[in-house]
């Protein structure tokens, strides 16, 4: 799904356990464990940004709060029952003992005249500053607020557990004895999806340690730490105490974002544009008249004479007064569900159906409701229900080729596992580097008075500061191992055997580049084995047909994508092309206005070559009229270059393998070869015997 109305775009799986619901959103990684090392930063960071501004505060008599939202209550305490601290909770109770070590260690001038935020630190452990509030169900137990209205739940923690009775009782029950120094609790877990409408008016800093931002817009995020603070004594921290500039100084939240500034930045700037959308304020012509609604995928619009048609009957039938505001009557028919059978009859001819009506209802209601209109503004981008066969596939070149190319093949290759693992051995020594882990830590701030158009156009906000940092052993994942002999085996499809050989055989000082970044190692290292692989195999494979051959099916199992990308040809065996690229497009713009070419397929992606390493999908076949060329039928793959080095080993050695297939072990007449234009695959096919 592509980005659109301000939203990532994302890929959904079969698999809902994957990502969000299925869903990984542009600019996610999913199961990198670099993502444990960033969350830990995040938590660290919010510590940090909580203890300067807890001790400005202290001195003014305000409890300072900080709220951390997660994904999954299992990630903060155990759900077995037991109560016990896991996940983001333990890592806070290390970040946080670390963070008060080093500030108690180094008093300041401050704390020699006043000692009591000193004392005040050392008063409490880790475990005892932190809680977590969770939605319960009717037995009492946490649970994930997704299953919220779900009647019963028995996996949940159960109410009589101390610590999360406490917890929820403290937070949604006892909010004063929160803001009361007097309770050692300042950090907050709460679930990022919660819908209870709690919010606390001390929360100073808020931490999203989440994979996604799609269930809870930023928006709302942040709402939760908008209020303006009280004191001790229950005093709000307003301009009419505090004057216009402190109250601002004051009263700051800071966000510690789960993605980068930007993307942060940007997605709240979109949420608060959206909720100041300005709706209209009257029913006058021009709310309908060049307007485009979207009801069901139709679009439904209004002309100029129609719109003047509506209002005219809108006002005589009483639905919209003389200001131009929807009555009581209309407001009525809507609620009864009898404004579009009644006002169906009532539109002009032509126009004069259901999606019409609904189409007056939502305008009309949209000047009282400002979500009478979502998800119906803006024109629906065209689909394509199919991707037809044209009668090209019927041709006589085109049964001829399919002949040719329909049937499976299987490969077999021998070579020495010692010289694999020798080349291996070399080629890491030669060329595997790592980066060193980093992070980048951007400070930025919203303006203090803001304008719609400032906001609209995303500069209501103004970076400060930008820093990069290594992540350092004590930043590191705790409890992360690897299985290296195996994940290395798995990644590069060789032997547990083989690996342990490789990875024995090269230098101390490249191995040692494994504790710098392990995924990374395992990751270059494996890869430069099937590179090496990749040059050996294409020397000693060959290849022979097995009992199988592709279905003519495999053209039409697959829905196409959306008309922007469509392309309607001419000698496609289907209707539409759908190229992967500007290049491909021209391709095939090329070979419909070639009279040579007879027809030609756009290959789907099953339609696959076996190789050592991995599947290869050649893109078009094509057959010429024959007497027009030397070789009448062809397989090409459009990479964009000809030129192998700008290729990566393995993909030169997929299309070796390919060659070698069609080029000489075939004995069906095919030819094949890498191109990047149409005038690219003449000349090949001219120099080809």
């Amino acid at each position: 799904m592509p980005p659109q109305d301000g939203r990532p775009g994302y890929v959904r799986f079969l698999d809902s356990s994957i990502g969000d619901n299925g869903r990984i959103y542009m600019g996610e990684v999913y199961c990198d464990s670099a993502a444990d090392d960033i969350q830990r930063i995040q938590i660290r960071e919010t510590i940090k940004s909580h203890l300067q501004k807890e001790e400005t505060l202290f001195r003014r008599g305000i409890k300072c709060l900080s709220l951390f939202f997660i994904d999954e209550v299992a990630k903060y305490r155990d759900l077995s029952g037991n109560g016990e601290t896991v996940g983001y909770g333990k890592i806070f109770e290390e970040e946080y003992a670390a963070a008060i070590a080093e500030r108690v260690a180094h008093p300041t001038t401050d704390d020699a005249y006043d000692p009591s935020y000193l004392n005040y630190l050392r008063r409490d452990d880790a475990h005892a500053v932190h809680s977590g509030y969770f939605s319960v169900d009717k037995k009492g137990n946490a649970v994930e607020s997704k299953a919220e209205k779900k009647s019963e739940r028995e996996d949940g923690i159960g109410i009589n557990d101390d610590d999360a009775r406490r917890g929820y009782d403290l937070i949604l029950r006892d909010k004063e004895r929160l803001l009361s120094f007097d309770e050692p609790v300042r950090f907050i877990f709460s679930h990022s999806a919660l819908r209870e409408g709690w919010d606390n008016p001390n929360i100073f800093q808020i931490c999203t340690l989440k994979e996604s931002g799609s269930e809870t817009s930023k928006r709302q995020e942040v709402g939760r730490g908008m209020r303006l603070a009280v004191d001790q004594d229950g005093n709000r921290q307003d301009a009419a105490l505090l004057g216009p500039d402190e109250v601002h100084r004051v009263n700051l939240l800071t966000v510690i974002a789960s993605e980068s500034y930007e993307t942060f930045v940007r997605d709240l700037q979109t949420d608060i544009s959206k909720s100041l959308r300005e709706r209209p304020k009257k029913v006058e012509m021009n709310l309908f008249s060049g307007r485009d609604v979207v009801l069901d995928g139709e679009t439904v619009s209004f002309t100029e004479e129609e719109s003047k048609r509506i209002y005219k009957t809108l006002y005589k039938g009483d639905l919209i007064d003389d200001d131009d505001k929807p009555t009581a009557e209309f407001r009525k028919a809507v609620e009864d569900g009898t404004f579009v059978e009644y006002f169906v009859v009532k539109l002009p001819e032509g126009i004069a159906d259901t999606a019409h009506a609904k189409a007056v209802e939502a305008l009309v209601r949209s000047v009282y409701d400002a979500h009478a209109l979502d998800g119906m503004i803006g024109r629906a981008q065209e689909k394509i229900s199919e991707n037809t066969l044209t009668d090209n596939f019927a041709k006589r070149e085109f049964k001829e080729l399919w002949a040719r190319i329909n049937r499976k093949h299987a490969y077999t290759v021998s070579f020495s596992d010692d010289e694999l693992r020798r080349k291996s051995i070399e080629r890491i020594n030669g060329d595997l580097r790592v980066s060193r882990l980093q992070y980048t830590l951007t400070v930025g701030g919203q303006k203090s008075q803001a304008t719609r158009d400032e906001v609209q156009g995303g500069s209501s906000f103004g970076r400060t500061q930008t820093e990069t940092r290594d992540v350092d052993a004590g930043t590191s994942s705790v409890g992360v191992t690897y299985d290296l002999v195996g994940e290395v085996a798995q990644a590069a499809a060789i032997t547990r055997r083989s690996a342990a050989a490789i990875l024995a055989g090269i230098d101390a000082n490249v191995f040692g580049l494994y504790r710098v970044n392990p995924e990374e190692f395992i990751k270059k290292a494996a890869a430069l084995i099937v590179s090496e692989k990749a040059t050996m195999v294409v020397e000693h494979i060959s290849y022979h047909e097995i009992d199988d051959a592709y279905d003519e099916a495999i053209f039409t199992e697959r829905m196409p994508d959306n008309a922007s990308k469509a392309y309607e040809a001419k000698k496609n065996i289907q209707r539409f092309v759908f190229p992967d690229s500007d290049g491909e497009r021209r391709f095939a713009e090329d070979m419909d206005a070639a009279a040579e070419v007879a027809v030609y397929a756009k290959l789907p992606r099953t339609f696959q070559i076996p190789t050592p390493v991995g599947n290869y999908a050649p893109d078009w076949a094509i057959a010429f009229k024959e007497g027009s060329v030397r070789h009448v039928f062809f397989i090409a793959e459009t990479k964009g270059t000809m030129d192998t080095m700008e290729l990566s080993g393995v993909e030169n050695a997929k299309i070796a393998c390919a060659k070698k297939l069609f080029n000489e072990m075939s004995t069906g007449d095919v030819r094949y070869h890498n191109v990047a234009t149409y005038e690219d695959l003449l000349e090949v096919m001219g120099r080809m015997s």
